[in-house]
This record gives structure tokens, C-alpha cells and sequence, in this order.
């Protein structure tokens, strides 16, 4: 094994943590933790949180909540539930925890986001939705170059 080895994932660690991502990315509304997520990935917990860093750019933490933010603009826009039954939905247990995060990545308060974007995306398609309001992180809305 060379040097410059031990700095990259191996590739079974990175089926591992694709196998947990695709579990994050379907289970976002149930209570999930770096431990179990962790476990998933036969992993400590430090190990699989510096791995899943190195292999995706962010924390489990960031990008569950990030998945959890994208579901609930999905919600927010579709109307018919308050801000607070949307944190809830989407598996958030604290209604300022989600918030705040939801401000971060948006660039608004989620009640904000409801009042302007409620039927703003109607007979679009769902993909093209999706696409065009995906929460840009706030290291990437200042990086160099960007619009």
C-alpha cells in the first residue's frame, strides 16, 4: 500500500457510506443518529463522520438536515400545513433548530418561504422544481466565480 493510499477511502468503505447516504436520503423523517448511522456502515462513529466528510464534503449531520430543508420547501410550497407541521413531517424535533437551519440554507424563514413561493411552481415539472430550488449552502452561494 502506498502512502498517499491511507488519505482515500477504500473502496468498501465507500459502498458502505453510499449504502447509509441512500438510507439518509430515504429515512430523512425518521430519527436518525451518526451512532446507528455509524453502525450501518460497520464504523465508529468518529470514523464514519470523517469518512462520510472526506467521501461527500459535509457532515451525516449537515446533509440530513440539508435532505430534511429540501422535503420541507417541498411542503412549504405545496401549502395545506404550517411551518411547525412541516418540521415535524420532515423529522426535525425542534421547531428552532429547524428554523434557524432553514434560514441558513434558504436565505429566509420557512413562513417567509411559504407566503412567496405557494403556487409559485405549479405546472412545472417536478424535476425541474427540484433542480431549481435545491438549498445552495452558504460556502458555496461565496465561492469564487459563482453567480
Amino acid at each position: 500500500m502506498s502512502s498517499g493510499s491511507s488519505t482515500k477511502p477504500h473502496l468498501s468503505d465507500l459502498a458502505r457510506l453510499r449504502r447509509v447516504r441512500d438510507r439518509m436520503d430515504r429515512e430523512y423523517a425518521q430519527p436518525l443518529d451518526v451512532e446507528a448511522l455509524a453502525r450501518d456502515a460497520h464504523m465508529s462513529a468518529g470514523h464514519f463522520s470523517r469518512e462520510f466528510r472526506r467521501a461527500y464534503g459535509e457532515s451525516p449531520y449537515s446533509y440530513l438536515m440539508t435532505r430534511r430543508i429540501e422535503r420541507a420547501m417541498a411542503l412549504l410550497r405545496a401549502g395545506g400545513l404550517s411551518v411547525t407541521e412541516v418540521c415535524f413531517e420532515v423529522g426535525c424535533s425542534s421547531l428552532g433548530t429547524f428554523s434557524t437551519r432553514f434560514s441558513e440554507l434558504v436565505g429566509m424563514p420557512p413562513s417567509a418561504y411559504r407566503e412567496r413561493e405557494a403556487g409559485a411552481m405549479m405546472g412545472i415539472a417536478p424535476c425541474v422544481v427540484k433542480q431549481v430550488t435545491k438549498p445552495v449552502r452558504n460556502r458555496e452561494a461565496r465561492a469564487p466565480g459563482r453567480a
